[in-house]
């Protein structure tokens, strides 16, 4: 499924990236007065292969959910078990993505795919069949540490990342218009850093930040364990899967599926925070392409999630200092997408409306 998935990738579409520029150009409006608004959506044009592309409706949020031996090495102060409760939170409602999520209309999938905390097996039969759903897709109950060993096999790993494959076809089979990453899974942070790390080239330092906001102390044995586990294992950037391996989180592998399978289906996929950008690095290291169905929601106060919107070349839509993860910047930065796309669809042209140009 993997290697299908990457052949599916293909470049944007050019004629429909320049019919996407000459509409800009007629659109009663100065030119280049909408700002980054324009080249997205010429980019979109591009992905879609058609001008206008289709409004990115409906939205689904796709929430991986895993754990991660490395908590063992104190790099985060929270237990584990929070990742496991707050599936329940999400489950019924009670989580800020889902505040989001209900104001941009959006749909919540949450996704085990390496909780170490058993889960129930079946979600509550009288839960809202419109509300937010749980997919059983546990490929280990977490990580190993990644300091001590590899955090997975590659063939965990390729599981993990199908895994989000499965999941981006199975959202856009039912009609979604664009895919939105969220993520949840106590210390998550710290493998985001060594991917990061792994597949730019940056120094531990630069791309490991606070996380949920660590101590003095807690920052620096993080940044260690980044150092550590990359010097053990010196993965290379080249081998996606098996930077994941070595490196990764199940949740991050499976972002990076999510990514893929969207790029295949040419439908756009709105990166969240620093898991999201480190899962989208795996996904381009597979498909340098997939990197045309991006979009960076926002700029996560992680300093890792700079490092890697640099490399991939992505320039964030939104910089509110957010750091929740979830696919709370994601769900924030939707709506300007909508309006990117909604331009070329209702708006007049200077010859339609009547308006003399300069």
């Amino acid at each position: 499924m993997l290697e299908s998935t990457v052949a599916a990738i293909g470049p944007l579409d050019e004629a429909a990236m320049a019919a996407a520029r000459d509409l800009q150009g007629r659109l009663t409006k100065p030119a280049g007065s909408l700002g980054a608004l324009e080249p997205l959506s010429v980019r979109l044009a591009g992905l879609a292969g058609n001008c206008p592309p289709p409004l990115p409706e409906p939205a689904a949020v796709a929430i991986f959910a895993g754990d991660h031996g490395v908590h063992a090495q104190g790099v985060t102060p929270w237990p584990q078990e929070v990742t496991a409760q707050m599936i329940g939170n999400f489950l019924a409602g009670g989580a800020v993505v889902n505040a989001f999520a209900r104001q941009a209309g959006a749909s919540v999938t949450v996704v085990d795919v390496g909780v170490a905390t058993p889960l129930p097996a079946d979600p509550d039969e009288a839960a809202d069949p419109a509300g937010p759903r749980l997919v059983a897709a546990n490929v280990r109950p977490g990580t190993r540490d990644m300091t001590v060993g590899a955090a997975l096999t590659r063939d965990e790993a390729r599981a993990a990342v199908e895994t989000g494959i499965r999941i981006a076809d199975e959202l856009v089979d039912a009609g979604a218009g664009i895919l939105l990453t969220g993520d949840m899974g106590i210390g998550n942070t710290t493998p985001a850093a060594a991917l990061i790390a792994a597949f730019t080239g940056v120094d531990p330092a630069e791309a490991t930040g606070r996380g949920t906001g660590v101590d003095d102390e807690t920052y620096r044995r993080k940044v260690g364990v980044v150092r550590a586990a990359l010097d053990r294992h010196a993965p290379d950037p080249a081998d996606p899967l098996g930077v994941l391996a070595a490196v990764g989180g199940l949740e991050h592998a499976a972002l990076a599926g999510l990514i893929l399978g969207a790029a295949a289906r040419r439908v756009p996929v709105l990166l969240d925070g620093v898991i999201a950008v480190s899962a989208a690095l795996a996904a381009a290291a597979f498909a340098p392409h997939a990197v045309g169905a991006m979009v960076a929601g926002h700029r996560s106060a992680e300093p890792g999630a700079t490092a890697a919107l640099r490399h991939l070349g992505l320039d964030p839509l939104i910089d509110l200092g957010l750091r929740l993860g979830e696919g709370t910047g994601a769900l924030l930065a939707l709506p300007v997408v909508t309006g990117a796309v909604r331009v070329l669809h209702e708006v007049a042209t200077f010859d339609s409306a009547g308006v003399a140009e300069k």
